[in-house]
């Protein structure tokens, strides 16, 4: 079990728990504590996250930002990678292609998800499909975030 699945496990049954987990996520990576995620859910092929819509990550229409939602589809990608990699395997972000199709006028849920096939295949080349949405449902950004997988040595 990766470091990041046993921190969620262990954080998640705290009071507050999952704020805990996502304070000390973004302390591994300080530019994520920029757009304050807080994740939700953390499960193999499949994690959540939720970016408050608040001043610091406004854009000019006082929207989120477009870059805060990339930045918060990332931090999604890089915990899902953490708990769903094979333990004899590395990854690195090596792309993110995105749409923009909707102003982000609340808070976002950024959703990663792969198949578990994926991560077993012969192809380095691994697309995991990201998304933000507002509480409605409406999707505000869509895309692929490209992974490099190779054995490690």
């Amino acid at each position: 079990m990766s470091q990041v699945q046993t921190m969620w496990n262990t954080t998640s049954r705290l009071p507050l728990g999952d704020r805990v987990f996502s304070l000390l996520f973004a302390q591994k990576a300080p530019y994520f504590a920029s757009i304050r995620p807080r994740f939700t859910v953390i499960e193999p092929n499949h994690v959540e996250l939720l970016i408050p819509k608040r001043r610091r990550v406004h854009n000019h229409l006082k929207t989120v930002h477009a870059i805060a939602l990339c930045n918060g589809l990332e931090a999604a990608m890089g915990a899902l990678a953490e708990v769903t990699i094979p333990a004899d395997k590395r990854w690195i972000p090596k792309g993110m292609e995105v749409s923009y199709t909707a102003k982000a006028t609340g808070d976002v849920t950024c959703v990663a998800e792969t198949d578990p096939e994926q991560w077993t295949a012969e192809n380095p080349d691994l697309p995991v499909r990201v998304r933000g949405q507002l509480a409605d449902g409406t999707v505000v950004i869509e895309g692929v975030i490209r992974l490099w997988v190779t054995p490690r040595r």
